[in-house]
């Protein structure tokens, strides 16, 4: 990691002053580095690094202009200094309002994705504000790196096999099990459509089932769609619809980050983690359009596009997880383009029948700065995935709610938790923000983490 968290400043550590345009005229400032200020057209603008030199011509000390906006990824600003400053020992020279979130900017901005080629990120020594839990800031960001990581590895190297690996080196460093059903002994063990999407892939299918915790702590259960490459089966996508494929294991890529939160905390709870690892190819095997699919909780499912396959993935990995009556049942995915069209890249959509919960993430996400919205569970659009030959088919013919219509797809196969939430989520950075490159992203984990966090710490 390019950033080192001390817990006092280091010898010849310079001073960060983060302002605000509004308040840089009140900004105490020497007579000489107000008119360095000058000379540099600084005036606190948003995103802006001005770096004072000392008498001696060295770096002293470095001013920052904060947006004024406040919501959103405003708190997390402060993540461009990991890229902006110069190499060496840094301290914020007053303790911002949100100090957690600021120190986590800076550990989330500096990330680089570095498998392939090596990072330019300036190296820091960055002494955190006193009293901010810097355990707690290096749980979150250690997590949102395993995401990116995950998620940024191309599907060469991150395939089902791949993807079973990474959850059992997370499970050894705490403590935790994993069994994995593979290949025809999905059939075996009553997973269908986990086979039928995966079987024409050179890797075979896989569920993979993580555990952690007493037994007798309250049972949460994650699900992530894990389809490490998606050419859309025989529905194939245009090339340019597969450039960013490698990210349709997002969920599981999420799903995990979250485990990583809930167990590096010690959190009281049973946990559970459900991936289902596929590869949607195309072979003499592969499953068509017009197919009709058994499922794990009985359901018949006509296929009306093959490029709809995460929802049938995770349709057996949450019947599987709400035989066990969970209290809560979270799952997440890279699943519909309505999503995006609907709330773009940043905004991922929820959707849940439990309104104290809907109402618990609204507020834990504007209050970690991890942003995300509410969708209807409109139970009339339902009819939309009316087969004229199974129970239903796996997408709407008219093209509409997307988003909505998948939602309530899986919503069928839950009926035993207590509560049930999917999320929607991108997974990828399009462009360049302050505390992430372009590429891979966790979406809403922070904000769960705080809930569960809240609710059962």
């Amino acid at each position: 990691m390019p950033i080192t968290l001390l817990d006092a400043p280091a010898e010849g550590s310079r001073p960060i002053r983060l302002i605000s345009k509004e308040g840089f005229a009140e900004l105490e400032l020497s007579a000489a580095e107000r008119a360095w200020a000058e000379a540099n057209g600084f005036s606190g603008q948003a995103g802006r690094l001005l770096i004072l030199p000392g008498a001696d011509g060295a770096v002293a000390g470095a001013l920052f202009g904060l947006p004024a906006e406040p919501g959103g990824f405003a708190p997390l600003a402060a993540g461009a200094l990991a890229r902006k400053l110069p190499d060496g020992a840094w301290h914020l020279a007053e303790k911002p309002d949100q100090s957690e979130l600021t120190v986590l900017a800076l550990l989330l901005g500096g990330y680089r994705f570095t498998r392939y080629r090596k990072s330019e990120t300036p190296n820091l020594d960055l002494a955190a504000p006193d009293r901010t839990d810097l355990a707690r800031v290096r749980r979150m960001a250690d997590a949102v790196h395993l995401v990116r990581d995950l998620i940024n590895t191309p599907a060469s190297d991150m395939g089902p096999e791949a993807l079973e690996a990474a959850v059992r080196t997370l499970a050894a460093g705490h403590g935790a099990t994993v069994e994995a059903t593979v290949g025809d002994a999905l059939l075996d063990r009553n997973f269908p459509m986990i086979h039928a999407v995966g079987r024409a892939a050179a890797q075979a299918p896989r569920l993979v089932d993580l555990r952690w915790g007493r037994s007798d702590a309250p049972r949460i259960t994650l699900v992530g769609k894990g389809v490490c490459f998606d050419t859309g089966g025989l529905d194939i996508k245009p090339a340019a619809g597969m450039l960013l494929m490698k990210k349709d294991m997002g969920g599981a890529a999420n799903v995990l980050g979250l485990a990583s939160m809930i167990m590096a905390s010690r959190i009281d709870v049973q946990l559970r983690v459900l991936i289902p690892a596929v590869e949607n190819s195309i072979s003499g095997n592969a499953f068509r359009p017009g197919d009709v699919l058994q499922s794990r909780k009985g359901i018949t499912v006509e296929i009306g596009n093959t490029d709809a396959e995460g929802r049938l993935v995770l349709a057996d990995a949450l019947a599987l997880g709400d035989e066990e009556e969970p209290e809560l049942l979270v799952d997440m995915a890279t699943l519909t383009g309505a999503a995006r069209v609907a709330l773009g890249p940043d905004l991922p959509p929820f959707f849940t029948d439990d309104d104290a919960l809907a109402a618990e993430l609204s507020t834990a996400g504007e209050a970690v700065a991890d942003p995300l919205w509410r969708m209807p569970l409109w139970k009339p659009y339902g009819q939309k995935l009316a087969s004229k030959v199974a129970d239903v088919n796996n997408v709407n013919a008219d093209g509409f709610a997307g988003a909505v219509t998948a939602a309530l797809f899986l919503q069928r196969f839950v009926e035993r938790s207590r509560t049930w939430a999917h999320f929607d989520v991108f997974g990828w950075s399009p462009t360049e923000r302050p505390h992430c490159p372009v590429g891979g992203e966790a979406q809403a984990i922070r904000a769960l983490e705080r809930v569960i966090a809240d609710r059962y710490a």
